[in-house]
């Protein structure tokens, strides 16, 4: 399961409903009915421009266009009955509405086509996130998976935060990561390391042969020719498991990542290593003899919490952490799919609506095979 937000079709647009639409439309009938019922020396006229103003806010140039163009008529019918359809102030109201609509019309052109164009960046920001951050199965083996990512960029899909599942001969191998830094650069570092994982996991090399491809791949020299001083500081911290379907157990290579925690009968464990690894890019070239991997039981009917450090690093407005490991004992669920939905409602709440950095998690659990 992966939760989202439905972001429109290119060129798909938003229809007002005809209860807006008679808004404009009733104010027009209305202002035209008290100015004819007022005295001649009284003019409404001019609120007119109301009409089409207010139909800008919900509706497109053409329709805008169309209420101008009536509201225009309604003055000249105000005209006519006063019998000054001629004189020069009903000539200037006249003008002036006439003025006034087409502004209205060329602005509401303008701010359609920005959003036009926001829509088109938005869903090809949702495409980028499908071909990047693909969809993790429902299940894998003997395994059920559930995953949660969440951008803290304002308006964006995809963010730093990264996690991929393949499946091998013996089991699956899964990994999650959180670049360093925000921003394109940070997608393009996790575009990087997905490929390489999704390259060499289901090859099925040993643990460590496969963590040391990924340090290798990341690794960039700082004198790289990116104009960017922040080149040789970049690095990312990840945790990659192999989970065999043949045995109880998995087993870990931490590289400067948050521990997974294990729920076993509601009660969390965080599984930390003894000696956890650099993050990926900073140690330069390395082999399969830089890293080793620890083994813990991972049982059936246990379920794994993977997470970025965006979930225990959220704050309340007070400044409060989140309390991952409270809320983990409090709740005592079992299934990967209600904790990932409650994890992310609760988590989003505690921030008041507002997340400071990516998150992503992963909910696995084991089951009989």
């Amino acid at each position: 399961m992966r939760l989202q937000h439905r972001l429109p079709e290119p060129g798909e647009s938003w229809h007002p409903s005809r209860a807006l639409i008679a808004v404009p439309l009733g104010l027009i009938g209305l202002i035209v009915a008290v100015d004819l019922l007022t005295a001649p020396n009284i003019h409404l006229g001019p609120l007119l421009v109301v009409a089409p103003t207010i139909t800008a806010v919900f509706a497109g140039p053409r329709l805008t266009a169309l209420i101008g163009a009536l509201a225009v008529v309604a003055q000249i019918l105000i005209g006519v009955f006063h019998g000054g359809l001629w004189t020069s102030n009903h000539q200037a109201q006249i003008i002036s509405l006439v003025v006034i609509t087409l502004f209205v019309v060329v602005f509401r052109s303008v701010h359609e086509g920005h959003e036009k164009a926001l829509s088109q960046a938005r869903w090809v920001a949702d495409v980028a996130q499908k071909v990047l951050l693909r969809p993790l199965p429902a299940q894998l083996g003997p395994l059920r998976i559930a995953s949660v990512y969440i951008a803290a960029e304002a308006g964006a899909q995809i963010g730093g935060d990264l996690y991929a599942a393949v499946r091998t001969p013996r089991g699956a191998r899964v990994m999650i990561g959180d670049v360093r830094g925000k921003g394109l650069m940070a997608v393009g570092d996790a575009a990087l390391l997905l490929g390489a994982y999704r390259a060499a996991a289901h090859r099925d090399p040993p643990l460590p042969r496969l963590v040391a491809h990924l340090q290798n791949a990341v690794y960039s020299e700082p004198e790289e020719p990116t104009g960017d001083t922040s080149a040789g500081e970049r690095f990312v911290t990840a945790a990659v498991l192999d989970i065999p379907d043949d045995e109880q157990v998995l087993r870990l290579i931490n590289c400067g990542h948050p521990p997974p925690i294990l729920l076993r009968d509601g009660e969390p464990t965080e599984l930390a290593v003894r000696d956890p690894a650099l993050p990926l890019g900073v140690n330069g070239c390395v082999t399969e003899e830089d890293y080793e991997s620890e083994t813990f039981p991972y049982r059936d009917g246990d379920l794994l919490l993977l997470y970025t450090d965006g979930v225990i690093e959220t704050r309340d407005p007070d400044g409060v952490f989140y309390p991952l490991a409270d809320r983990l004992r409090a709740w005592r669920e079992t299934d990967p799919q209600r904790l990932a939905q409650r994890l992310h409602s609760d988590l989003v709440a505690h921030a008041g609506g507002f997340l400071g950095d990516d998150v992503a998690l992963i909910a696995i659990e084991r089951r009989p095979a």
